[in-house]
């Protein structure tokens, strides 16, 4: 095996396989990253068995041929590489790297023993917008559980209607639901990995190809296609929570406010709900105005911000972490809360439309 490409494509070649290196698995081969070079092609593959990525750059190639490298060890040679022509051959068991005065030698892995990342035999097949995937998903998978042991909580729903998409996170703590309209007739549930949903999102973020992403869906994995790669995961298997029975449908405390002030506000009160239990930040809502503040050991804050209030006078406490997440995922001018009492679950909505809706269990205070 012989190429020639820059350091450039390289680098983000390896950047875009890396996200499904396995960085715990005892298998040393599931530590490296499959080189392949065919017809002026150069293809990158890394695969953790949950997760496989598959990516192409155009090289200039004398000779095809294969290898597995250790993806750390490659990854930063070459990003340390100045941004000029490298050549890549292997000779015996050795990948030899040359770029301008670096010589490098680095053993190979035979490439025989790397899984084989098959295609899916796909029962439904969509086209959606790739920037309407994304937000998607940056508005849902903060939501999910990092605790493996909630099983199914650690997944991201996507609920496909027909022309609707629906994705669904939660925790047990939060919930996020975003929605947006797609070209499809198709009528089933899948449950993604939140963590790969995740890293999906970053890839599909750093392409720079069509406008367009491709989605095939089996039983049990779903590949997600753009011009140059090729994502294979590993689908959830079990049944995902009756989200739609736990959304409020009434309030009596409604609160419209500008999403940047009361992120901003909330940020810097959160500097001291950090050191207290529960990241706690108090709400005092009290008609046009809306009082945020927080205490710790370490001193107090008290953050005024401007809102629009209907309804009665009420005081609630949240994790200012949920609140966070949830106004970063987000760029409305305006937002819409919506509370029943100070411990039942409050809602955050846009102030017109129904693209998205969170919802917060508040944390007990002493009012």
């Amino acid at each position: 095996m012989k190429f020639t490409c820059t350091q450039l494509a390289l680098v983000k070649a390896i950047n875009t396989v890396s996200k499904a290196v396995s960085s715990r698995t005892t298998l040393p081969i599931l530590k490296g990253i499959l080189l392949e070079v065919n017809d002026g092609r150069l293809t990158l593959s890394a695969s953790d068995l949950d997760l496989s990525i598959q990516t192409s750059i155009d090289v200039q190639s004398t000779e095809e041929g294969k290898a597995v490298v250790m993806a750390r060890l490659f990854g930063e040679i070459v990003r340390k590489l100045p941004n000029a022509l490298i050549t890549v051959k292997t000779d015996d068991e050795k990948l030899n790297i040359q770029c301008l005065g670096s010589d490098f030698n680095i053993v190979t892995l035979s490439a025989d023993e790397f899984p084989v990342i098959g295609g899916v035999e796909a029962k439904d097949f969509i086209e959606i917008d790739k920037a309407d995937l994304c937000g998607l998903i940056r508005k849902t998978v903060f939501a999910a559980s990092i605790d493996e042991k909630k099983g199914i909580l650690t997944g991201t729903l996507m609920n496909f209607e027909g022309s609707n998409l629906e994705l669904v996170a939660l925790d047990g703590f939060r919930m996020a639901v975003a929605r947006n309209t797609v070209n499809s007739t198709l009528n089933r549930r899948i449950i993604v990995p939140a963590r790969i949903l995740f890293e999906i999102n970053k890839i599909l973020g750093e392409d720079e190809g069509s406008d367009q992403v491709s989605m095939a869906i089996e039983d049990k994995k779903i590949e997600i296609l753009t011009e140059d790669t090729r994502v294979i995961a590993r689908l959830l298997e079990g049944e995902f929570i009756k989200y739609r029975e736990i959304i409020p449908s009434s309030a009596n405390t409604t609160v419209i406010v500008a999403r940047e002030e009361i992120l901003n506000s909330i940020e810097r009160a959160s500097l001291l709900a950090k050191e207290g239990k529960n990241n706690l930040v108090k709400f005092d809502i009290k008609a046009g105005s809306l009082d945020i503040s927080s205490r710790s050991e370490e001193g107090m804050v008290n953050e005024h911000v401007g809102a629009e209030v209907t309804g009665k006078d009420l005081v609630i406490g949240f994790n200012s972490k949920y609140i966070l997440d949830v106004l970063k995922s987000i760029s409305d001018e305006e937002i819409k809360f919506e509370m029943g009492s100070s411990v039942s679950s409050c809602l955050i909505k846009q102030v017109d439309g129904d693209e998205y809706i969170y919802l917060v269990l508040p944390v007990r205070i002493a009012v």
